[in-house]
């Protein structure tokens, strides 16, 4: 006797359903697999966040890569010339401002561009000399590992002898 399967032509329609079941279940598992793979092995996205403009947070940015006695001649420092360096942060701001607002202005005046653009270049300078004066007076007051690591602020880190 012979084993051959028939199939008759009510099952065919069947058996295609039971195929695209099949082919369907087997798409659904792999992109859930890859979704999976992708959250547990792949590096989260970055977050974009906007990091405070103030003199303030710009210090404490700086304080943070410090030794933490070092952090403290700084923040002090910083708290006993706090208004004068605001003061010049928020000139800072307003020309910026001034600046948007000359090159939104309607009809465009070069000329007056360029005059809001010096005044945010000078109220730039002020603001960073403020800054710097703080700096100065905290780094009189600090260990020389302290000033190493203000030197190094905002470079890439120095080779060591075993990565050279």
């Amino acid at each position: 006797m012979t084993l051959i399967s028939v199939v008759t032509p009510a099952d065919r329609p069947t058996r295609a359903l039971l195929i695209a079941s099949l082919g369907l279940n087997l798409f659904v598992i792999g992109a859930a697999g890859a979704l999976l793979a992708r959250h547990y092995v792949a590096p989260p996205a970055p977050v974009a966040s906007e990091r405070p403009r103030t003199a303030a947070a710009r210090i404490e940015r700086l304080a943070v890569t410090l030794p933490a006695a070092d952090a403290e001649t700084l923040r002090a420092a910083f708290r006993a010339r706090a208004g004068a360096v605001e003061a010049t942060r928020d000139v800072l701001n307003r020309a910026y401002d001034h600046t948007r607002a000359m090159l939104r202005r309607d009809p465009f005046d070069p000329a007056a561009l360029r005059g809001a653009m010096a005044a945010s270049r000078e109220a730039r300078t002020r603001y960073e000399l403020a800054l710097h004066d703080v700096i100065a007076a905290a780094a009189a007051a600090m260990t020389p590992a302290g000033r190493d690591r203000l030197a190094d602020w905002g470079r890439p880190p120095r080779p060591t002898e075993s990565t050279r």
